[in-house]
């Protein structure tokens, strides 16, 4: 394994691997993604370093794990704001929009639920859309003419 390998636990389906897979793509780094099985058999892999949560995605990096999509796509090296105020308005401005914390529950309920619930998760799900459109106003991205955090944490 040379010094410099970048291994990605994937799985096809989850936003928060995208996430993660957006922030090394904007950075060019080179990766490998191994795909888990999350629902016949997780790997040792994936559960060793992350025991509790078990969850994708998890970036080896030299050997060394890391757990989470937002970590994964801060951590050093990887899409810093050039400015500690520019920092603290994107991590403010991600902390205000709530699609990264819903969406999971509003495609499961769009997909799975009965009644009013779908419903009610489409018309959620577009409003937090049009909460992100305001957010985005007439700016090519969130940070302004640079791709940075909060663009990903809102790529899918």
């Amino acid at each position: 394994m040379s010094k410099d390998y970048v291994l990605l636990l994937d799985f096809w389906a989850s936003p928060f691997c995208m996430r993660a897979k957006v922030a090394l793509a904007e950075k060019g780094v080179a990766y490998e993604a191994r795909e888990e099985d999350l629902f016949g058999g997780k790997s040792e892999l994936l559960l060793k370093p992350n025991p509790i949560c078990q969850k994708v995605p998890v970036l080896f990096h030299n050997g060394k794990p890391l757990c989470e999509s937002t970590v994964i796509s801060t951590r050093p090296g990887l899409l810093h704001c050039s400015h500690l105020v520019l920092t603290l308005e994107l991590k403010l401005v991600s902390g205000q929009i709530t699609l990264t914390k819903r969406l999971p529950t509003l495609c499961y309920n769009t997909w799975s639920s009965k009644g009013e619930a779908p419903e009610e998760a489409k018309r959620e799900f577009i409003d937090i859309l049009k909460q992100l459109e305001g957010e985005l106003g007439e700016k090519d991205f969130f940070g302004g003419d640079a791709f940075g955090f909060v663009d990903i944490l809102h790529s899918y």
